[in-house]
């Protein structure tokens, strides 16, 4: 276990490293809802075009276990920290990439495919950060409070959703809706960059 101090500062680092990962997840999710049915699977009936962009969330999650198994297997051979860091620079930059992804009506098939495989780059990522800022979190903090200092890996995902909503909503609220359409779907994802 290490010092008071660098308890906290681990535990503070694994709930921002959390809470802007889970950012980047999230607004994913919210753009799913929202604006990629059209965008990316246009369709006759508007609830196919639901289902498909709601499928490709759900992508995210079947690259997660292994994301877990390699990047915690890397994490325990090479460092934890260069893990979470390349975890941040491995999902900034996926998201950053939706931001800038040609949709169906530009390309054809060609965007969804782009769009499912930055999804999964996304899982992938988002698992490795995770595991490796728990068991961070875990192997610092004094035996008789672990439970509580690893907690805060879970408060970030949390405030990371929060911070999605508080973000892409208001936006989608605020721009009238073809501009929304258009391209202001398109900076929640590029404020990726400055999380990167």
């Amino acid at each position: 276990p290490g010092e008071p101090g660098q308890i906290r500062r681990v535990a503070a680092s694994g709930w921002l490293g959390s809470a802007l990962e889970y950012y980047d997840f999230f607004i994913y999710a919210t753009a799913a809802a929202l604006i990629f049915p059209a965008l990316f699977f246009p369709s006759e009936d508007p609830a196919t075009a639901i289902v498909a962009a709601l499928a490709t969330y759900g992508v995210g999650y079947l690259a997660r276990p292994l994301g877990a198994v390699v990047l915690g297997h890397i994490g325990d051979t090479h460092g934890r920290r260069e893990v979470l860091l390349l975890c941040l620079w491995v999902m900034g930059l996926a998201t950053f990439a939706v931001g800038l992804l040609p949709t169906h009506g530009q390309v054809g098939l060609l965007a969804p495919v782009l769009l499912v495989l930055l999804r999964l780059i996304q899982g992938f990522a988002v698992a490795g950060e995770l595991s490796g800022a728990s068991a961070m979190i875990l192997e610092h903090a004094p035996v008789q409070r672990r439970g509580y200092f690893t907690s805060f890996t879970l408060q970030g995902v949390q405030a990371g959703q929060v911070l999605a909503a508080a973000v892409f909503l208001p936006l989608a609220y605020a721009m009238p809706a073809e501009a929304f359409a258009r391209g202001g779907w398109r900076l929640p994802f590029l404020l990726s960059l400055l999380v990167v």
